[in-house]
């Protein structure tokens, strides 16, 4: 066992019988300073319930809420009270379903969360406000458990006010509207400034302390760290218990491993940063506490923050940090833009401002910051989204206003955490979901994790070394896919001693197998198709781009029968809103063994981008691989510098910032049964295969067949 691990353990079990209890420590000052607010709400809240009679305006939804927040109240008395350690593991799985029961399925049709209900019954002005609110109050379930009074007790003054507002003889919308805007306005001192500082602040530790303390081989750990669990999580959870400790600790061991690679790679001093966020999905504690102990022996404290989950923090992109499992798919789509019912630029300017505050007020603990470690999950189902007419959704001002801020936001953040002082590294294990053989793809996914790095820098050299030969790749399709594309090379100045690709092994990008380059634009033509794709969590049907210099021109799926809506959907959720974007990564995935996994098991359109990029090329559309790291300088294990790490978006960094990155990058990948051949097609118009009919026919890459 690892020394570090002994004394950890015997730490551990020392703080077992103190972890509830904490959880009843005596109050803040932050939370003293609500205490009186707190209970005011609390008693009015009480009383509305009383108040309603059948003529009274929305008296259904405030029926339906109030008994939500009472729910509410009632959990935060109980957690506060210390009562969840004599709780059962079923009646803390009762109360789990109660807090999301709402929302689940079989309830969504009837629940004011659902925008299409919410509309139906409260009208077009009022339901798409109204849904918003609860949707706010909802996201108070994990403040309960974490004890954060100011966060709750806002939100419940809120629904206070616009209930107010309501019961008045002439209600106005606009003031439902005005109240819900200064929630997120006024109070964006407390959510961003926080929201920004829980980024790399470690004293921000409800959920380190959790994990480092709990016993986890008591399942109804998950049940206190304020998450819906599903039985992804549960079982996620359930079979690592089932591991031995040694093979937990090489698991943790390879991810914190490639970490500390990435900086050796990338030669940046580690030893100059204190502390490193994990990122990962509820269920996956083990792995992860091991991971904390093991950073804390590079000199690293580990920082876990939430999701967001209030309006004024809520990704449109999907989940970004520690989360649960997913109640209902659909509700957490159908909000994830109910900021737009309130975005404007005073409201931008207003962000900027207090997340500019809170990094200068914490210089040194973002001057820290080594980055992020990200564990994803892949097997779930896939799964195509209702459009909804009653979704709130951006107009184009606002479209380019919040363009513009996430824009000048990224920027900011770059100020103080500049990208070429940070690293990184990305690691996937499956969830049950993915079917009956689990286990068998869950050790397949090690195996695919932990291949010969020196095996693959050899082959992939030669690779490298032939691409480096041409001055643009053609790809195409087969067996139905109708791919044809004409990828541009950036021009080598002196190809002894530079490279267009990288040669990526398994540091940052687990597992390893490809090598990548940021395309010229300029003479980057064609058509990018895939029959089935699934990004960002969500399912592609026919997914199809044309490229002509290098940006998208045309772009269709086949999700629904509609073209406009499909349209709409990739706009949404591949270019996120931006008229075009750019191909920002061409690269080739040599991990055959990974598709071979996929391909035995079946689970080919279940695999994560992560795993799924490396078993064919991949295209990103987006910011190139190097956003924000241009400057740095990095090498192949050869010793060849990369210097294709910038396209005419990018270059804008030096005069017109703004314009220079579009905050997105994501990779599709057409796996190798579609693909038909990459051809390197030198200057005087000779070429080199590296594959023919989905074959890799380059001298000395042959191995690489053997898994196909």
């Amino acid at each position: 066992m690892h020394k570090c691990s002994e004394d950890f353990i015997n730490h551990r079990k020392e703080e077992n019988t103190k972890v509830l209890n904490q959880m009843t420590a005596e109050p803040s000052s932050e939370n003293q300073n609500y205490q009186e607010r707190f209970l005011l709400a609390s008693k009015r809240i009480q009383e509305i319930p009383k108040e309603l009679t059948a003529s009274s305006f929305a008296a259904d939804f405030f029926r339906q809420v109030t008994s939500f927040l009472s729910m509410i109240l009632d959990t935060y008395k109980n957690i506060s009270e210390g009562n969840l350690e004599s709780m059962s593991l079923e009646e803390l799985q009762q109360q789990n379903h109660d807090l999301y029961a709402d929302i689940l399925p079989e309830h969504y049709a009837n629940s004011y969360a659902n925008p299409d209900y919410a509309v139906s019954v409260l009208g077009n002005e009022y339901g798409p406000l109204l849904c918003a609110l609860y949707a706010e109050l909802r996201g108070t379930i994990p403040q309960i458990f974490e004890q954060n009074l100011s966060d709750l007790t806002i939100a419940l003054e809120l629904f206070l006010q616009i209930y107010g507002i309501l019961q008045d003889e002439s209600p106005s919308a606009k003031e439902v509207h005005s109240a819900l805007y200064f929630y997120c306005f006024d109070y964006c001192d407390l959510t961003v400034y926080e929201r920004t500082r829980e980024l790399f602040d470690p004293n921000r530790d409800f959920l380190t302390k959790r994990i480092r303390e709990a016993d986890l081989q008591d399942l109804r750990y998950l049940y206190y760290l304020g998450e819906y669990v599903s039985d992804n999580e549960y079982r996620t959870a359930e079979y690592l218990n089932s591991l031995p400790l040694s093979q937990i600790q090489d698991m943790a061991h390879t991810f914190t491993e490639g970490y500390r690679k990435g900086f050796e790679a990338y030669r940046i001093d580690l030893s100059r940063k204190n502390t490193v966020n994990i990122r990962y999905t509820l269920g996956f504690e083990r792995i992860v506490r091991e991971a904390m102990l093991q950073f804390q022996c590079m000199g690293l404290q580990t920082i876990i923050y939430r999701s967001g989950i209030q309006l004024a923090t809520r990704p449109a992109g999907g989940k970004n940090g520690f989360h649960g499992g997913a109640a209902n798919k659909q509700y957490e789509y159908d909000h994830r833009m109910d900021l737009a019912l309130l975005f404007d630029k005073a409201y931008a300017d207003r962000r900027l401002a207090v997340q500019r505050l809170a990094y200068e007020d914490h210089r040194a603990l973002a001057s820290a910051y080594a980055g992020p470690a990200v564990m994803e999950t892949f097997g779930e189902i896939p799964w195509i989204p209702q459009e909804k007419q009653t979704i709130p959704q951006y107009d184009h001002r606002q479209q380019k206003q919040k363009l513009e801020y996430q824009a000048a936001s990224s920027l900011l953040t770059n100020e103080f955490i500049p990208g070429n002082e940070v690293s990184f590294t990305i690691i996937a294990y499956p969830v049950p979901e993915i079917g009956k053989h689990y286990r068998e793809i869950f050790d397949a996914t090690i195996q695919v994790n932990t291949l010969d790095t020196d095996l693959y820098q050899e082959i992939q050299t030669k690779i490298i070394d032939a691409l480096d030969q041409g001055t643009s790749v053609r790809i195409t399709g087969r067996n139905g896919n109708q791919t044809d594309l004409c990828v541009a090379l950036v021009p080598l100045s002196d190809p002894a001693h530079q490279t267009r690709f990288e040669n990526c092994l398994a540091d940052v990008n687990i597992p390893l197998g490809e090598v990548f380059t940021s395309p010229q634009l300029q003479g980057t033509n064609g058509t990018l198709h895939v029959t089935k794709s699934f990004l960002n969590g969500l399912h592609y049907n026919n997914l199809r781009l044309t490229f002509q210099n290098g940006m998208i021109t045309e772009y269709d799926c086949g999700n629904y029968e509609d073209p406009a809506k499909n349209k709409k959907y990739i706009r949404d959720n591949l270019l996120f809103q931006h008229e075009t974007l750019p191909m920002g990564e061409f690269a080739i995935g040599t991990n055959t063994t990974a598709y071979a996994m996929g391909r035995n098991y079946q689970i080919s359109h279940l695999l994560p981008i992560l795993i799924e990029e490396k078993t064919g090329p991949h295209f990103a559309i987006g910011d190139t691989c190097f956003s924000h790291e241009e400057e740095m300088r990095t090498y192949n294990p050869d010793g060849k510098e990369m210097i294709a790490k910038e396209n005419d978006y990018s270059r804008l960094r030096h005069t017109e910032e703004q314009k220079a990155y579009f905050n997105c990058h994501t990779d599709i990948t057409i796996p190798y049964h579609e693909l038909g051949d990459i051809i390197v097609c030198r200057e005087d118009g000779t070429t080199l295969d590296i594959i023919r009919e989905g074959r890799f026919v380059l001298p000395g890459t042959e191995k690489l067949n053997e898994p196909l």
